[in-house]
């Protein structure tokens, strides 16, 4: 069967303000990847809007290449379960019968299935299907309709041939052929013989769904620190704006006596005040009870000092105000008040904002540990061996972790060896919840990643990316445990670290979804790229012409020369090469992500 590409839709008003609470999507995107080797998947969320839901279905129904839709949620009977009104009025037929089947199909594992009130039908091309919003309930309605889906397009694509074959094998004079619909897992040939790889080769975006649905988040910034009040009001005085002088408003300008001093720190001031007289006050000084104004130093000339060479005559320029230059008791923040106006995850906002009304706390940070596989690894200052090469990855990845705020707890290299793999997993697992490993999880005799991983009861959520590089990059989780497995390759391990496994430590840590990936701007090519089939990362420099950004790729790509990293600013994004588009002309604009703070090498 030619490849197929499938849309998933979930209609949410939940899931569309925080997508990690999407589970019924990626879920559903699974099964399809599991269940069709040649599938390809295109996924979206929505609000519970009428008008949305049937905008995304347009856009998805006149892309001749999407022919299956999967809509999730919506379906109920609340006030906003408006996905069947919204699908109806797109369908040029519907298919009672195949809803019926799902419906029939659901009643047998619940009676709330009669609750539902999805449809079917087919929008040009395109065959669209409602799903309930629950996660099991997506399942099941897959696993109801997912044979019928091959013959179901034959159908709708008037493939005469394939129709007929069907309906003799149903009759019981044919049998077809088991390329109508290829377990991903029997690829091939299906036997001992077979070399590909039993993981579907799953788009980025999904891979991000389903880390953001999987990884747990550190529980105490969302619960203790955004709810914590002051103890304190700030200022706990009336505090000077000002360095200048402290006066009664109600004295006028023109000459006045220097009565005293008052530094930062001072306790306030009690002592009498006339209206000819002032003190001497510093910046953040706490105000003397009588005085209820500053006078900046500008606006004052020194007329005087005494015998111990103190000022003692000021010559007051303006006239003072009430309140002037002082900053009231509780001005920044009233005792009770929320210290945190907003939710924001960085610590040097957490930690600052701590201290500032005298709380000292110890924040959380996931642990995480490294692995670097390979027999034929040396480590940095042992002399070289013949066959041996020196692992770059661990020091590169402990230098990553630091430099955005997180520590390596352990670093550790194994061989390819399958037991002590999986015991070395075990005893880091005890003291870690991410370990981060590079190499071992592709095809090699020798790459036993997946296997260990398997027989130790992980769930692995992806075993290949569609992109390059980092195709092999893994995802398993167990419990609170998560397992990154990184290329082996330094520069497929540089790129799938940032895309995939800092975001996930950053969500861990308590950070907002749309702040854990990279920041994202947009820059034009220096040059002509010829584009990949699959969806590249390239490592660019990026310079500042007249306020644009023009990104220069850092010399070749291929994913061991770890020197690409070097002069790196960015990951251009570029787009998988399409009989339409081969190539990325100069000067157009692409997506990159930003590695590093300092992400302009030059402006000219």
């Amino acid at each position: 069967m030619d490849p197929i590409t499938f849309g998933v839709l979930t209609i949410s008003d939940t899931c569309y303000n925080d997508r990690s609470k999407d589970r019924s999507g990626p879920r559903l995107v699974s099964q399809i990847m599991q269940a069709f080797r040649n599938a390809q998947v295109v996924a979206s969320v929505v609000p519970d809007e009428n008008s949305l839901i049937q905008s995304e279905l347009r856009q998805w129904i006149n892309r001749e290449e999407v022919r299956i839709i999967f809509t999730t949620g919506g379906t109920g009977l609340a006030p906003r379960d408006v996905t069947p009104e919204a699908t109806k009025p797109l369908l040029d037929k519907e298919c009672p019968q195949l809803m019926t089947a799902i419906t029939l199909a659901s009643l047998k594992k619940t009676t709330f299935a009669a609750l539902s009130r999805g449809v079917c039908g087919i929008a040009g091309n395109t065959l669209i299907l409602n799903f309930p919003g629950s996660e099991k309930a997506v399942s099941e309605c897959f696993e109801t309709v997912k044979d019928l889906l091959p013959h179901a397009l034959h159908l709708i694509n008037d493939d005469v041939a394939l129709v007929q074959r069907t309906h003799a094998q149903v009759q019981g004079t044919e049998t077809v052929e088991a390329q109508i619909h290829v377990c991903p897992h029997q690829t091939g040939v299906g036997d001992g013989r077979d070399r590909h790889s039993p993981f579907p080769m799953l788009p980025i975006s999904v891979v991000m769904d389903i880390i953001f649905g999987v990884v747990q988040r550190t529980t105490c910034l969302d619960d203790d620190i955004w709810k914590t009040t002051s103890p304190v009001n700030i200022p706990p005085f009336r505090a000077s704006i000002k360095d200048g002088y402290a006066m009664k408003s109600t004295g006028f300008s023109g000459s006045k006596r220097v009565v005293g001093f008052v530094a930062a720190g001072d306790a306030p001031c009690a002592q009498p005040l006339q209206e000819d007289e002032c003190f001497k006050i510093n910046t953040g000084a706490p105000l003397p009870d009588q005085a209820d104004c500053v006078v900046q130093v500008e606006d004052t000339l020194l007329v005087s000092r005494d015998k111990h060479g103190e000022e003692s005559l000021v010559e007051i320029m303006v006239e003072p105000k009430p309140q002037l230059d002082v900053r009231p008791i509780g001005h920044d923040l009233r005792i009770h008040d929320s210290i945190f106006p907003i939710t924001d995850s960085s610590p040097v906002v957490i930690q600052s904002l701590l201290s500032s009304v005298g709380i000292s706390k110890s924040l959380p940070k996931p642990k995480v540990a490294l692995v670097s596989t390979g027999s034929e690894l040396l480590a940095p200052g042992e002399l070289p061996v013949p066959g041996k090469v020196y692992d770059s990855n661990a020091t590169m990845l402990e230098e990553l972790l630091l430099y955005f705020g997180f520590n390596c707890v352990r670093t550790v290299v194994l061989s390819d060896n399958l037991p002590e793999t999986k015991r070395s997993l075990v005893q880091l697992f005890e003291k870690v919840e991410f370990v981060i490993s590079t190499g071992g999880v592709s095809m090699g005799d020798k790459d036993f990643i997946k296997t260990a991983l398997e027989e130790l009861n992980f769930k692995i959520h992806c075993g290949r990316v569609n992109m390059k590089p980092g195709k092999p990059m893994t995802f398993a989780s167990k419990d609170n445990m998560c397992f990154f497995g990184l290329p082996g390759n330094p520069v497929s391990a540089f790129v799938t670290f940032h895309l995939f496994a800092l975001p996930a430590i950053r969500w861990s840590a308590g950070w907002e979804r749309t702040k854990c990936p990279l920041a994202t701007i947009q820059v034009k090519l220096s040059q002509d790229l010829i584009l990949d089939p699959r969806p590249e990362y390239v490592r660019a420099s990026v310079t500042s012409k007249n306020g644009k950004l023009y990104a220069s790729v850092n010399g070749n790509q291929i994913s061991s020369r770890l020197q690409s990293i070097a002069g790196a600013d960015v990951l251009v994004h570029l787009p998988a090469r399409s009989s339409e588009c081969f190539k990325a002309t100069a000067g157009e604009s692409y997506p990159a992500s930003v590695l590093r703070y300092d992400f302009i090498s030059k402006y000219e």
